[in-house]
């Protein structure tokens, strides 16, 4: 006779079915909490999208630039000798780049405020990129669009040594246009453009430009021996703007090829 213990014993199989049912339901449970939480995710990701504060996961996007700043608080390093008392002078702003740079901007504004000439000084720094073109920019800088092409106009010979000259591609000779002009030296970082719109013919305004170049002089070096050696030796060779002046210190349009630093 069995016994009755032997009766309620629970079998191997029945053991194995109670575990087996336990293992269901925690997956089950594990599986439910899971489609749980991801739901919650995905309504605070459609929450922040909303609200446009979705961070920018995309790592392939370079980090912006650094740009110019306007340095107000900088003292003036440059200015231009006065030819006379009554000269109006020209406004003079500071730029400041975070690697290093810094631009010196002179501009002259004629009626109603409309930019007649313009000289800046190009400190060079770490910013600088040698593969850009010497020129890129100077149209804008002469008030023209950004897609206008410049062509040579012959050179000048200034204290800083010839002085390249560019002019709006096309024009005709003859017909008034403001100029452009560009020297670039390399020991010390620094290059020296500008336009002229002053004069009424061609080598006026390739005389105006001449001029203020000569005329331009360093009141600080900002600790940059080189720049000081620069316009020391530069000054040794002024030229006087009277238009008494030595004839050849003028370079017509016909030598217009340049070759090596401007």
């Amino acid at each position: 006779m069995q016994s009755p213990e032997a009766g309620t014993a629970a079998t191997p199989t029945q053991i194995h079915l109670a575990l087996a049912n336990f293992a269901d339901e925690v997956v089950g449970t594990l599986a439910r909490l899971f489609a749980y939480v991801g739901a919650l995710a995905l309504f605070a990701i459609l929450a922040l999208a909303g609200l446009g504060q979705l961070p920018d996961l995309r790592v392939d996007e370079p980090a912006e630039k650094p740009t110019w700043s306007d340095a107000s608080r900088s003292h003036p390093a440059f200015a231009l000798s006065k030819l006379d008392s009554s000269e109006k002078p020209a406004s003079y702003t500071i730029f400041r780049h975070p690697e290093g740079g810094r631009r010196d901007v002179m501009r002259w504004t004629g009626d109603a405020d409309k930019p007649v000439a313009e000289l800046e000084i190009y400190r060079e720094g770490s910013e600088f990129d040698v593969t850009r073109p010497a020129t890129a920019g100077l149209a804008v800088q002469m008030g023209l669009g950004a897609a206008s092409t410049l062509e040579q106009a012959g050179l000048i010979d200034t204290k800083f040594g010839p002085v390249a000259l560019f002019r709006p591609t096309g024009t005709a000779d003859g017909t008034q246009s403001c100029l452009g002009y560009l020297k670039r030296n390399e020991e010390p970082g620094l290059q020296i453009s500008g336009f002229s719109c002053q004069g009424d013919t061609m080598p006026a305004r390739r005389a105006a430009i001449a001029c203020t170049l000569n005329r331009l002089t360093q009141l600080a070096s900002g600790n940059e021996p080189k720049l000081a050696e620069f316009f020391a030796h530069a000054e040794l060779k002024r030229r006087s703007c009277d238009a008494g002046g030595p004839a050849d210190w003028l370079l017509g349009a016909a030598n217009a090829q340049l070759r090596g630093a401007l």
